[in-house]
């Protein structure tokens, strides 16, 4: 090895070919050896060890072998580039013979460094995925609920943003920028950036503002100034709200601090009202008796809330009809169980009609007669 690291004159690792001796070019395809099987080395091992360390397949998946390429490319790049470093640092050793031109000096490291970036960037952009598989994990009911899904949905953006932060930062060093210097330009123009960045600032805060007082989930129906629709996605900088008409609506985070937000997702229970036109010569005793059967039925139906606060009664008497005015509370989720309550509830009150001898009031019955 001695040989290698002081070539006698004369001797074979003296003897140079591309302004470098055989001694640094056998020590480069060593370094290039190396950091292949590192490479390899860490696209095998890593799935194994990852099976011993998470039982999650789904995050096996994403971590290693969606992304084993990135991470043995990242392994192998990191290999060279210490040992490339340790390289050009024992140059300065008289007593090695070690020769680098100028040129490889200056470019291989910060290409190697390139690389290590890049390829780092590109596996933690996959591995940002697995945030939902480790909510999963630690959810008990193995079901997300529109809270989790936001608080997912707001770490993924914040994760993005750093990784392509601190990946930039890595990058801009590997092609050569003066960090300092860019760091100074920055202190310099701060206020112009700000200035520059204020939309994005105050959507930041909006966003935080949704996480922190949690306004609405996903999942949720709102109404946000003219925009109605359900909240499907929670950004750093936006909101996203499907219409009934399946649009999509973004609405910028900075919005929602100063916008009143009307959530149908919060409602304790919806609250149904309507009015039954009988006929006028409709008898007293039968209506008594109608009403006090739908009311039972309301009693009776496995969604209703507030019972004491429900009520069928006859309300006026008009010159065409004898009007009965219904309230009632309903405990249900969505719109789908209200339209299915709502439904077997009219067939009740029509059947209940029907069982009393009563009739409905019909306009056009009355146009006839005249």
């Amino acid at each position: 090895m001695s040989g290698i690291l002081n070539p006698e004159d004369g001797s074979f690792w003296a003897d140079e070919v591309f302004f470098m001796n055989n001694a640094t070019i056998v020590m480069l395809f060593g370094i290039l050896t190396l950091s292949v099987f590192a490479r390899i080395g860490v696209m095998a091992l890593a799935p194994r060890i990852l099976r011993k360390i998470v039982q999650s397949d789904s995050i096996q998946a994403k971590t290693i072998r969606d992304s084993d390429k990135a991470l043995g490319t990242a392994a192998g790049a990191g290999v060279a580039l210490f040992l490339i470093n340790t390289l050009i640092d024992m140059m300065g050793d008289v007593n090695t013979g070690i020769e680098l031109p100028d040129l490889a000096i200056r470019i291989i490291p910060n290409v190697l460094q390139f690389i290590f970036a890049i390829s780092l960037v590109v596996w933690a952009f996959r591995l940002v995925s697995i945030v939902q598989d480790v909510v999963g994990l630690l959810d008990n009911d193995d079901e997300l609920d529109g809270t989790e899904r936001t608080l997912i949905s707001a770490i993924e953006s914040i994760l993005r943003f750093a990784i392509v932060f601190i990946g930039s930062v890595f990058i801009a060093d590997a092609l050569g920028f003066n960090l300092t210097s860019l760091v100074a330009g920055l202190g310099i123009s701060g206020l112009a950036l700000a200035l520059a960045a204020k939309d994005t600032i105050s959507n930041l805060f909006g966003a935080t503002t949704v996480l922190l007082d949690r306004p609405f989930k996903i999942g949720d129906w709102v109404i946000i100034d003219s925009v109605e629709g359900e909240v499907t996605e929670i950004s750093l900088r936006t909101t996203l709200i499907r219409t009934a008409a399946d649009t999509i609506v973004t609405v910028p985070n900075a919005n929602l601090v100063n916008t009143p937000v009307e959530n149908f997702g919060k409602r304790r229970w919806r609250r149904w009202q309507t009015a039954l036109h009988l006929e006028l010569n409709s008898d007293p005793a039968k209506v008594a008796d109608f009403c006090a059967q739908v009311l039972e039925s309301i009693h009776e139906s496995p969604v209703t809330v507030k019972p004491e606060s429900s009520w069928c009664q006859v309300s006026t008497l008009t010159a065409t009809s004898l009007d009965i005015s219904v309230n009632l509370y309903w405990d249900v989720a969505g719109g789908a169980p209200e339209r299915k309550a709502k439904e077997e509830l009219v067939l009740s009150i029509m059947q209940t009609a029907k069982d009393n001898g009563l009739t409905f009031f019909d306009p056009r019955m009355v146009q006839t007669s005249q």
